[in-house]
């Protein structure tokens, strides 16, 4: 970053590290010892330590020179200047205030106003526009962590948006500061960050949901505006000040995306509305409405300048740079994006217009009384008119409230003074419950349900900690809100630096600094012993004539020793008290805080609005009840007494100190539930102004905001870390000698580093990767090493500083003995200068030859030595030239065979070539059929996502289906409601009807009169009755015993009642339990309904398919049930039916044979005749009235069974439609991932519930239906008893006394039976039956004279008759007992065969849904499989084109070999061995091509052998069809499956045995097949490059030949010139003969090398040719699977079409289903049609369970395959293995052919600068011939190297396969072995139906059995009845033959009557039971 300029943005994001590792800094602070002192100007000022004085210090200022003298305790430490514009404040090692703030001045002042200090980020207000918030910035953020990036909130955000996602944690920013600091500034910059990041319409396809998920941000973003328009003000310190705290909670889904928000509140500035300070003004909708409010709306809204509201103080205060109409529009856009209506905001707008004119209302004082009045009401008449009511009452409630005194309403007049405060508090109250009204809309327009939020990120922006000159309630709040937020600070910090210290191990008393500020908390918020600040307060305000004074004085008695409690020193008033929070003492006035407490209003005005005519006043004022009305006050004032309370109770009004503390708390229960992320806002000054910082103003508000205590939690542990590296990289000069040399761990360094300091082992800890310091120690140990630093410096400037002064003191000597010399000889010269011999001498010696001579023969010799020695370097050179011009014939020899030997490797080339063309035909033509095969599956792909998409629609069309559904139920809920009102008033009508009958028997008892009357006459037959009353008497005495038999019948019918009641209630609470868990179901539903976009679409449809499936076998089986219940009630019906005709017939002619009789006895007499004309006009009364009632209460009673039928089916087919939407979702439910799977246990959980709850229920109904039969056998006991009973009565003369006790009967039976609706149509015709035996009676009366001998022999016959009958009815009842236990035993068979039918269902469910996940499973491992071939194929044509480059690479690789070759002088050998190699590879590869032809033709035999298998498999598939052959059919293809693979391992030996003799041919082709080794991996990587790359590579190859063949001609050149040298160098090759011998040695060793390194190779090679046998293996199994594949598609298709004609069948039982409801509607006698549906049936379901077993043949065809796939993919995964260590052992051997390279590269440089010494011109060409084999080498290696990188990439994707074929082998394990139990399972089950068959026959056959013993007891009464008929009969005969006979003939007429009677009752009875059971 230093070397690059920094970006216009980056400037105010990143700090100069050129400042801070500024060595003169350094230098400045180690040497001057800088320190800061406190300063009343700048906060704190830097200055030098000059001398130290006991406490005193002599300070210099390091501005201004001036010395001070400061206390030691004063001074705070500096940190160096590393630590300068740290980005953490916590790394700094001396943490003080002067530290902290120096650091944030200086941040600020270079334009960085982010800083983090710990936890914290600390943010300044810049007051400017900054270019750090941009898009370019959020990208730069996006994902980085906090320490990768500089600080900023986006940093803030992003690790909070982070750590949601991956801890799914929730998260939470807390903002909060003075007013004026940026709070706001900085929530938008939060939301702005999440609605780029997190936006859900990012990536979607789906159009719809952009809109809607744009939307949402959109309204996130314009909720802003709303909020700010009505909650924002402007203040002194800030423009657009936030007079409310909110929390933002924004949610997001599992994936990321915002999928709604909600905004919470606190401590809303009401008092705003009504005053403002001179420069401030209220909130900004006031002025934006009156600014932008045009036409006609400002017309209707009453609106006025801005300075005729009261309510604006100061009018109209313009912003700067705001305009107030263009911010209106704004805000009603925002309210239009929000949803609000154009009818709410014009409500919302008069509400505020409202407010202003209510400042407008004036009241006066009156003359003599303290009364206000109202003389203008024109404000009152606006405000009445925007809100809807009416300005007279509006006057009233003001100046003249109602008020109740006791229980009295009186009207109290008004003060001025109270009526101006009702006004304000109605206007602060109007305007508060609109802003909250507003922030429920805006909540109700963000909150989307559509997708559950799985997480949330809350912002908290909220005011700072506030010390005002006057604290009133409102600061309180705020205090104890922002103590509460430390508290969650410091917890958060003691947490954080628990889990740092636990991880790095140290030891380490923990403190949790949380606890520090509970004292403070308690003070305010507790409630109880002693109570604190709010609960005194609450208190207070219920006590009478309490004030702020006695509120203040309770506080001080009971908190008055309270730590966190004192008094002012100087008290301005009695209402003061001083609280000491954390961030100091502050003082509180607690002036009118009782009515700030309470809120009161004037509750006669809010009755009023809440009664407004405008319905959105209406809606505001809802909870007018709620409010703290004028009683309240005036209680307050009055003398009654309330009793102190500190909880509110039920009713009661809540105070706003209590309705704090809960919102408070529930904030800090939803931050502690959050991870915590803590922003700072600092305001820099009052003025507004960029670049200016007071430091005061700074230090109080990092005071109140909390950072500085949380530096000072950080001092009370270890804040400076420092890793073990940087430690020992810093400070290891501490400590020089102390680490020995070697490596060392860091943790061992630290710790002698730390031994040799003599470090205070309570300073430091050392961790795992840290080493731990407390405050100062790195300060400390700056300071010693910078002492270190500067002695080790001084020493070294010693050190040069002598050395240079030597350097110059012997340059000094020097010069000064050369001047001395020169002196000298200056001196000699003007001496000798003037003296004449000397003059001669300098002139003769230039003349003198013999001083010449010497000089000549000294530059002779000198030529004569270099003549030698040019002819010795001619000499050397010619030898070397002689040497290399042998070598070049050598290489121009070996050159020459080496073309020839390249011609024949072309021709062999181009032959591979062509070969190669036809292959790359063959697999060009598979690759289009392979892409006409993809198209296919595309286009099939595409059909099933229109699949997909219809069932989604289906689903979508079922969920509408069951909302309908849950409407109806929810209609038949009520529905039931109100029948069981009607049956509460049928009850009601049956007691009346009782009344009536009670009338009837009184009307009764007077005709018993009448008839004691008529007796009278009968007085001279008393003798006679005498004799009678011995019969009677035995008679009752029989009768008696019949009484006590009715009671214990009563008793138990009684007990069967309540029974039933129970029962009845038990299946109440049962359908409730089933209602309730349909509710949950829904629940669950809507919770399922999200994961259902995540299930594949085969899954779905085979899902959909298999529930249509299994829903028509529930039906089936249902509708079997039903039939077989029908058929039952049918048998019932007719034989009932039957009975009741023949009863019917007989009781006809019976009753001709009576009237005959009558009319005959009754025409004797005209009293007679007058008698009977009364009495039968009195039976047809009471018979029309008895028929009416009884016409009226059977219409009811059918009515009421109707609807009863109605219901119970319609629920009934609710829970069938439940039933099968719980199938539906248990489907889903499996198919869901692990992340549903505590849904799927809940889910499971219920749906046994419910199936239990089901059992119960149908347990319940059986019981039920049971008893219902044994009260109905009871009825017919009953019935038969009252038969014998009229019988008695008919026998007996004793007629007064037979019919009292018969009335006695008749009541109690009238009272039983009345308790049941069903039975008041027998009660009634047993009353009718009893009139007409009265009239019998009163005949028989005259005749008993004449009768009475007859009559005691006919008793006499008669009890014989009863006994016999008695006993015959008492074998009856036996038979019915036992018939009822057999009956009994049979239902609960039957309901062991219902549960057993269920859990059958559930094990074909759960068969369903395992085939469903083996066919997606299989599904799967095609696609795989698919995949895996055409990377095969993909990797054969890489193979073709490899061999290609791999030709033109071998001829690269022998010219290199043979070049080394022939300079070890061994190149004939290597020529000859290869010539005999070549010729054997010819042979070689003559034996491959015939080989291969035989591989082509086992091919073919393969194929067809795979189309015979085809056959087979076709011919298997149609023998499946049929049950018994499949098993043959199976082992037979098993067989010829065996034999074919036998036949293919016969062929893979063959060619095992082929490849290893191609082996030793290929022997000279290693290093190529090394090079397709690695080449193959790179291939694979490129496979869409490749047809390009093998021209490039051709063009290479093309390009190499041409520069060989200059390569040749310039030798060929060469060696002409070295032909003409050769002569020249004979001479000197013996010099280099002895050099050639050592070069010859290292070639010996290196052909040693070489032919360890060609064994080496071969083995490769045969590795190599395994795994291509392998790899041509795969590919035939994989031709084999794709075959396999089809089939299984094909099968796959039959069996999609079974399950399209299991669909057709279903719809067929559908209909048949519905023709046989409609069937059995009508009642039609179809016993024959539901016998031949049940046989249908009954076919289909064997049709079904073929069905069945011909999956499980599937099924276990898909497992065989299944297995032979994972056969396969072992092949594979072996030859993967064996190809990796061939690759590995290849690497290594390249890697030591490198090395031998690399040294055989050194000795031939090394012999070419001994040649080159001589013969450089010659040398010249073989050195670039060798820099080009070098650069040949070096293209190699890189090719190599490139190789094994693609080599790694193709193994880690190998793995991958590995892993993923390991994955799908155990799936297809576990499917096999889920196969497996679901066979066993569907025997298991199939033999559980079968004996349930043989249970349900057995029971049916039972069935029949009771109900032939039925018919045939019924035919036995029959016959005895018409016994006791002939009886009577022969009794008439034998009476007296005048008057007797016609008496006799009355007699036996009333007897048959009687007969009569019962019979037509019985027959009655039993078709009202038949009746009844048929509805049922």
């Amino acid at each position: 970053m230093s070397k690059k300029a920094p970006t216009e943005d980056e400037k105010f994001l990143f700090v100069d590290k050129d400042f801070i590792n500024s060595p003169m800094a350094q230098a400045d602070w180690s040497a001057k010892k800088l320190v800061w002192i406190p300063s009343e100007r700048h906060g704190f000022e830097a200055a030098s330590v000059k001398e130290e004085h006991g406490d005193e210090v002599l300070l210099e200022l390091a501005d201004n020179g001036k010395k001070v003298t400061v206390n030691k305790d004063d001074i705070q430490k500096m940190n160096p200047p590393k630590f300068s514009k740290v980005e953490d404040m916590a790394e700094l090692t001396c943490l003080n205030e002067a530290s902290v703030l120096h650091n944030i001045r200086e941040r600020y002042f270079s334009g960085l106003i982010y800083t983090y200090s710990g936890l914290f980020c600390v943010v300044v207000n810049p007051y400017k526009m900054l270019p750090i918030y941009s898009e370019k910035i959020i990208d730069m953020y996006k994902g980085k962590k906090r320490h990768e990036i500089p600080p900023h909130i986006y940093s803030i955000t992003d690790n909070a948006y982070r750590n949601m996602m991956q801890d799914r944690e929730d998260q939470s920013i807390l903002c909060t500061g003075e007013s004026g600091a940026g709070k706001t500034e900085n929530t938008k910059k939060v939301i702005q960050y999440l609605a780029v990041v997190a936006s859900s319409h990012k990536g979607k396809k789906d159009t719809s949901a952009v809109s809607i998920h744009g939307e949402l941000e959109k309204q996130l973003l314009q909720a802003n505006p709303i909020m700010e328009a009505f909650g924002n003000a402007k203040t002194i310190k800030n423009d657009n000040s936030s007079r409310f705290g909110k929390f933002i909670r924004i949610n997001f889904d599992v994936t990321g995306y915002i999928v709604g928000a909600n905004i919470e509140t606190y401590l809303l500035e009401k008092s705003r509305c009504i005053r403002q300070a001179k420069t401030e003004r209220a909130f900004h909708i006031f002025y934006y409405m009156i600014a932008g409010v045009k036409d006609k709306l400002r017309e209707e809204l009453l609106l006025e300048p801005f300075t005729n509201y009261r309510f604006l103080s100061a009018g109209h205060v313009q912003i700067s740079g705001q305009n107030d109409d263009e911010l209106y529009e704004e805000t009603m856009e925002a309210m239009n994006i929000m949803g609000l209506s154009e009818d709410e905001r014009i409500g919302i707008l008069k509400v505020c217009s409202a407010v202003m004119h209510l400042g407008n209302i004036e009241f006066k004082k009156e003359r003599n009384q303290e009364q206000a009045t109202m003389p203008d009401n024109t404000a009152a008449q606006k405000v009445c008119h925007l809100q809807g009511i009416n300005v007279t009452d509006f006057t009233r409630a003001i100046l003249t409230p109602r008020i109740k005194v006791g229980r009295e309403v009186v009207q109290k007049a008004q003060t001025k003074e109270q009526a101006d405060f009702a006004i304000e508090a109605l206007a602060k109250a109007m305007f508060e419950r609109l802003f909250r009204w507003l922030l429920g809309r805006v909540n109700k327009a963000l909150d989307k349900t559509k997708r559950q939020g799985a997480s949330f990120l809350g912002i908290l922006d909220i005011a700072g900690f506030e010390i005002f000159e006057d604290n009133s309630f409102e600061q309180l709040c705020i205090n104890y809100t922002n103590e509460r937020l430390q508290q969650l600070f410091n917890h958060t910090m003691f947490i954080m630096e628990q889990e740092e210290y636990q991880r790095e191990g140290i030891d380490w008393n923990f403190i949790d600094f949380g606890l520090d500020l509970q004292p403070c908390i308690e003070l305010i918020e507790r409630p109880t012993n002693p109570p604190g600040i709010l609960a005194l307060l609450d208190e207070e305000c219920w006590f009478p004539k309490a004030t702020d004074v006695s509120f203040v004085e309770k506080l001080m008695n009971t908190q008055g020793n309270h730590m966190k409690f004192s008094k002012p020193k100087q008290l301005k008033s009695k209402t003061e008290f001083s609280v000491h929070h954390y961030a100091g003492k502050v003082d509180y006035n607690a002036t009118s805080w009782l009515t700030k407490n309470m809120d009161p209003l004037n509750d006669n005005v809010t009755s009023l609005l809440n009664a407004s005519s405008n319905q959105f006043v209406q809606d505001l004022w809802k909870d007018a009840d709620r409010v703290v009305g004028l009683e309240t006050i005036a209680k307050m004032s009055g003398d009654s007494s309330m009793p102190s309370a500190s909880k509110t109770k039920k009713g009661m009004f809540r105070t706003v100190g209590q309705l704090y503390k809960e919102s408070l708390s529930k904030l800090m229960t939803t931050l502690h539930n959050t991870q915590p992320n803590f922003v700072r806002c600092i305001i820099p000054n009052h003025e507004k102004r960029a670049g200016k910082l007071d430091a005061h103003l700074v230090l109080e508000q990092l005071r109140c905001n909390g950072v500085l205590e949380g530096i000072r939690i950080c001092r009370q542990g270890f804040p400076n870390r420092i890793l073990f590296q940087e430690f020992r990289q810093r400070y290891e000069i501490l400590a020089a000698n102390s680490i020995p040399k070697g490596f060392m761990d860091g943790k061992q360094a630290c710790c002698l580093m730390i031994k040799h300091l003599d470090l205070d082992p309570n300073l430091y800890r050392i961790g795992q990767s840290k080493i731990f310091f407390r405050t100062g120690v790195l300060a400390q140990l700056e300071e010693e090493r910078d002492l270190k630093i500067t002695v080790v410096i001084i020493a070294f400037q010693a050190q040069a500083r002598g050395f240079l002064a030597r350097k110059a003191f012997a340059k000094r000597q020097a010069q000064l003995t050369a001047m001395k010399v020169i002196q000298r000889n200056c001196a000699a010269y003007l001496k000798l200068r003037n003296w004449q011999w000397w003059r001669l001498f300098t002139k003769v010696k230039p003349l003198l030859q013999v001083t010449r001579q010497e000089e000549e023969m000294s530059l002779k010799d000198e030529e004569l030595t270099k003549a030698k020695e040019v002819a010795i370097k001619f000499e050397s050179e010619l030898k070397e030239i002689v040497l290399k011009h042998t070598t070049m014939l050598d290489e121009r020899n070996a050159l020459q065979e080496q073309l020839q030997a390249e011609t024949e490797l072309y021709a062999e080339a181009e032959e591979m070539r062509v070969r190669l063309g036809a292959k790359k035909q063959e697999l060009e033509e598979i690759l289009h059929e392979m892409e006409a095969r993809l198209e296919e599956e595309e286009d099939r792909a595409q059909a099933l996502l229109m699949d997909k998409k219809k069932m989604q629609q289906q689903m979508q069309d079922l969920e509408e289906h069951l909302e309908e559904e849950e409407d109806a139920r929810q209609k038949l809920q009520l529905e039931k409601v109100t029948c069981d009102g009607k049956i509460k008033k049928l009850e009601d009508d049956v007691l009346v009807m009782e009344d009536h009958n009670n009338k009837l028997m009184k009307e009764r008892k007077l005709m018993e009169e009448r008839i004691a009357d008529f007796s009278t006459n009968l007085a001279e037959e008393e003798e006679k009755s005498k004799n009678l009353t011995k019969l009677k008497n035995k008679h009752e005495s029989m009768i008696s015993e019949l009484e006590v038999r009715l009671k214990k019948e009563e008793k138990s019918r009684q007990e069967l009642d309540k029974a039933k009641r129970k029962l009845e209630a038990e299946s109440n609470d049962l359908q409730e339990q089933i209602a309730d868990l349909q509710a949950q179901i829904a629940d669950l539903k809507a919770q399922l309904a999200k994961k259902e976009e995540e299930l594949q679409n085969a899954l779905a449809r085979l899902e959909d398919e298999t529930a249509q499936k299994n829903n028509a076998l529930k039906k089936i089986r249902e509708l079997e049930g039903h039939i077989s219940d029908l058929q039952e009630d049918l048998d019932s019906e007719r034989v009932a039916r039957n009975k009741a005709e023949k009863t019917k017939r007989d009781l006809g002619e019976e009753l001709e044979a009576l009237k005959s009789e009558l009319e005959d006895t009754l025409d004797s007499t005209a009293t007679q005749q007058e008698l009977r004309a009364k009495r039968e006009q009195e039976v047809n009364l009471l018979k029309k009235a008895i028929d009416d009632e009884n016409r009226t209460h059977e219409a009811q009673v059918q009515e009421m069974r109707q609807k009863h039928t109605q219901t119970v089916e319609e629920l009934t087919e609710q829970l069938e439609q439940s039933k099968r939407v719980k199938s539906n979702l248990e489907k889903a439910k499996q198919a869901l991932e692990k992340e549903t799977s505590d849904l799927t246990v809940e889910v499971r959980s219920l749906n046994q519930a419910k199936t239990d709850g089901e059992h119960k229920r149908k347990k319940l109904e059986g019981q039920v239906t049971e008893l219902q039969s044994r009260f109905q056998d009871c009825e017919k006991q009953k019935t038969e008893l009252g038969e014998r009973c009229s019988k008695i009565t008919v026998e007996l003369d004793s007629v007064t006394s037979l019919l009292n006790e018969a009335e006695g009967k008749n009541i109690k039976l009238s009272k039983d039976v009345s308790s049941l609706t069903a039975q008041i149509q027998d009660s009634q015709e047993l009353l009718a039956e009893e009139t007409r035996q009265k009239l019998q009676f009163s005949t028989k009366l005259r005749q008993a004279e004449d009768d009475k001998n007859n009559l005691q022999e006919q008793i006499e016959e008669e009890m014989e008759a009863k006994r016999n009958v008695e006993r015959h009815v008492s074998t009856l009842n036996v038979q019915l007992s036992d018939s009822k236990k057999k009956l009994d035993e049979l239902s609960g068979n039957m309901e062991m065969l219902e549960e057993s039918k269920k859990r059958l269902q559930r094990d074909l469910e759960a068969a369903n849904n395992q085939f469903e996940e083996k066919a997606s499973a299989y599904d799967k491992l095609e696609k795989t499989k698919n995949r895996l071939q055409q990377e095969l194929e993909d990797i054969l044509m890489d193979l073709d084109n490899q061999r290609q480059n791999v030709s033109n690479l071998e001829k690269k690789q022998k010219k290199f070999d043979q070049m080394l070759a022939e300079e070890k002088g061994i190149s004939s050998k290597y020529a000859e061995e290869r010539d005999r190699a070549e010729a054997e590879a010819r042979e070689k590869e003559t034996k491959t091509l015939s080989l291969a032809r035989a591989l082509e033709e086992a091919q073919d035999s393969r194929e067809e052998l795979e189309r015979a298998n085809k056959a087979l498999r076709m011919e298997m598939e149609d023998l499946v069809s049929s049950k018994d052959d499949v098993g043959k059919s199976v082992h037979e293809l098993e067989k010829g499956k065996r034999g074919l693979e036998a036949q293919v391992e016969e062929m893979k030996t063959q060619l095992e045995e082929l490849e290893d003799e191609l082996q030793a041919a290929e022997d000279a082709k290693l290093r190529l097949e090394v090079n397709m080794q690695a080449l193959k991996a790179q291939f694979e990587r490129d496979l869409q490059g490749r047809d390009e790359m093998g021209e490039e590579k051709k063009r290479q190859l093309v390009k190499q030949v041409r520069e060989l063949e200059t390569e040749l001609e310039d030798e060929r050149k060469q060696r002409a010139t070295a032909s003409a040298a050769k002569k020249k160098l004979e001479t000197d090759m013996k010099d280099l003969e002895v050099q050639i011998e050592t070069s010859n040695k290292g070639r010996d060793e290196a052909i040693k090398q070489l032919r360890k390194l060609q064994a080496q190779m071969k083995d490769f090679q045969r590795e190599l040719e395994d795994s291509h046998a392998a790899r041509e293996e795969v590919l035939a199994t994989a031709k084999e699977s794709e075959r396999k594949a089809k089939s299984l598609e094909a099968e796959l298709m039959q069996l999609q079409e079974e399950l399209a004609a299991a669909d057709r069948a279903r719809k067929q039982a559908e209909a048949e289903r519905d023709e046989l409801s409609d069937e059995l509607t009508s009642n039609s006698s179809g016993k024959s049609a539901l016998a031949d549906e049940k046989r249908r049936l009954d076919a289909k379901i064997s049709q079904l369970e073929e069905e069945l077993e011909e999956e499980q043949s599937n099924m276990e065809i898909l497992n065989d395959r299944l297995r032979k796939s994972t056969q396969q993919v072992d092949q594979l995964n072996n030859e993967l293995q064996t190809e990796r260590t061939t690759s590995q052992k290849n690497e290594s051997a390249r890697q030591q052919m490198e090395r031998q390279n690399k040294d055989l590269k050194a000795k031939l440089q090394e012999m070419e600068n001994q040649v080159k010494s001589k013969f450089k011109s010659s040398i010249s060409a073989l050195e670039a011939k060798v820099a080009q084999l070098e650069e040949q080498l070096e293209q190699e290696n890189r090719e190599k190297q490139a190789n094994a990188k693609g080599m790694r990439q193709k193994d880690k994707k190998l793995k991958d396969l590995i892993l993923q074929v390991e994955d799908e082998r155990k799936q297809s394990e576990q499917y096999k072995d889920q196969a497996d139990k679901a066979n066993v399972r569907m025997k298991q089950l199939k033999r559980q139906l079968e004996e349930s068959e043989e249970e349900s026959q057995r029971a049916t056959a039972a069935r029949r059995k009771l109900q032939r013993e039925l018919d045939e007891a019924t035919e036995a009464s029959d016959a005895m009845s018409r016994e006791v008929n002939s009886l009577k009969s022969k009794l008439r005969r034998g009476a007296e033959p005048s008057f007797s006979s016609t008496t006799r003939r009355m007699g036996g007429g009333g007897r048959r009557g009687v007969v009569d009677d019962a019979s037509e009752e019985e027959a009655d009875s039993q078709s009202d039971f038949n009746g009844t059971k048929s509805a049922e």
